[in-house]
């Protein structure tokens, strides 16, 4: 099943999630035909590329009758540095509601244009899950420390209003506004954008090494096999309220 579309606009690829159905939630197989697409476009020499979501969702998140399993975890993160590491401008179209994995995908794009109706959440403290390292540092930086306390602990969304104005989304508008910016991007030097984006990156978010962070790494991986992350998903099978123990 074709999870995700690509449609060119110029020297623009536009790759859409579009599994509607479940508001654009993240399966394994839609991270991986989400990676073979970003990569898909760089090879076609994509000079700059769009992301968004079918519908009214940009991504509500993991869809999470699967996100319990290493297998989805790996393709996520996979999908996640893909976009990272893309050479040329990407920006997310936030159409919607980018919650939990979505504000993860809209974080791993350079820049980010909300539309009015587009929410982030993390809302990971709820079901007993965790974000990587990469992802929270990444929160930091671009939405401010307060900002991803608040996303990360208290579970607070974030409006697109409050997005704009605390530095986490770039600009308001839709995507043909992103369209519009990215079309802007794609006559600019490629060399010198893959350069400063390599610099940003790496000065800005140095590897996060699991063995020299093994403390970080181990508390991550210590809420995927706590009993709480058993109890959450035992919570939703059930479909009742989480009791949480801190096991």
């Amino acid at each position: 099943m074709t999870l995700v579309s690509v449609s060119w606009h110029g020297r623009v690829a536009l790759v859409t999630i579009d599994r509607q159905a479940k508001r654009n939630a993240l399966t394994t197989e839609l991270c991986v035909q989400l990676t073979d697409a970003v990569r898909g476009v760089l090879v076609a020499e994509a000079r700059a590329l769009v992301l968004t979501g079918a519908g009214t969702s940009f991504c509500s998140g993991a869809d999470l009758d699967g996100v319990y399993t290493a297998e989805f975890r790996e393709a996520l993160y996979e999908m996640l540095h893909t976009v990272t590491e893309a050479p040329v401008p990407v920006l997310a179209a936030v159409n919607g509601p980018a919650i939990g994995a979505g504000t993860q995908l809209a974080l791993a794009a350079d820049l980010r244009i909300v539309a009015p109706e587009a929410v982030f959440a993390v809302p990971t403290a709820r079901i007993g899950l965790a974000v990587d390292p990469w992802t929270i540092r990444r929160l930091a930086l671009l939405a401010g420390n307060g900002v991803a306390r608040r996303m990360l602990l208290a579970c607070e969304q974030l409006s697109a209003p409050e997005a704009v104005a605390g530095g986490l989304a770039d600009r308001a508008g839709t995507l043909a506004d992103a369209l519009d910016w990215a079309a802007t991007m794609t006559d600019l030097a490629p060399l010198t954008i893959a350069y400063s984006k390599q610099v940003l990156n790496q000065v800005f978010e140095p590897d996060l090494d699991p063995f020299a962070d093994k403390e970080l790494y181990d508390a991550f991986e210590g809420c995927w096999a706590s009993d709480d992350f058993a109890e959450g998903r035992l919570a939703r099978t059930e479909k009742r309220r989480p009791r949480f123990e801190g096991r």
